[in-house]
C-alpha cells in the first residue's frame, strides 16, 4: 500500500504546507539526503497546540502535536519530491518546550515515531534525538525535523 492509502486508512490526511517563516526552504535536497525544515503543529494555516508541556498541553496532546509535525514532514516530502522517492527515514530531531516538573518527552516523541513507522513502514524506522527548549516559535509546544535518503535517479 502507498503512504495515501495508508493515511487514508488511519483516517488522516495531509495537511496543506506551510509557507517557510524566514529566508529558508521546508525541503533542502543535496545528493540523495532530503533535509526537511522544522515543522509545527500547523493545521492548514491554524496553529495549534501553543504553551508548555505540563503545563497548558498534556502529555497526550503532545503525542497528537508531534504526530501532526510529522504529517506535516509527509506533507512537506510529497509535495517538494514525492514519496516515490524515498529510501528510508534516516533520523528526526524533535524539540520541545515544557514546565519545570514535566518529564515525558519520549512519550510524545512516540506520536511523530509511531506515525512514520505506520505510514512509511520499514522505510520509517529512524534514529532520533529529543531536545528541551527555552522557547519555540509562536509558542508552540513542540517541532519536528526530519532527513530522508531518496533516489534522484
Amino acid at each position: 500500500m502507498n503512504p495515501k492509502e495508508i493515511l487514508k486508512n488511519l483516517g488522516l490526511e495531509l495537511p496543506h504546507t506551510s509557507t517557510p517563516g524566514g529566508n529558508y526552504v521546508s525541503v533542502n535536497v543535496r545528493e540523495n539526503i532530503a533535509y526537511v525544515a522544522i515543522q509545527f503543529p500547523i493545521l492548514n494555516e491554524k496553529y495549534l497546540y501553543q504553551g508548555r508541556l505540563g503545563n497548558e498541553i498534556s502529555t497526550a496532546q503532545g503525542y497528537k502535536a508531534m504526530e501532526l509535525c510529522a504529517l506535516n514532514v509527509l506533507a512537506q516530502i510529497d509535495k517538494k519530491i514525492g514519496f516515490d522517492t524515498i529510501v528510508g527515514l534516516n533520523h528526526i530531531d524533535a524539540y520541545f518546550q515544557a514546565g519545570e516538573h514535566w518529564d515525558d518527552s519520549p512519550e510524545i516523541v512516540n506520536g511523530a515515531s509511531d506515525l512514520f513507522v505506520k505510514v512509511l513502514e520499514k522505510k520509517g524506522e529512524h534514529s532520533r534525538a529529543i531536545f528541551g527548549v527555552e522557547r519555540l516559535p509562536r509558542n508552540f509546544s513542540v517541532g519536528l525535523t526530519a532527513t530522508f535518503t531518496i533516489r534522484t535517479a
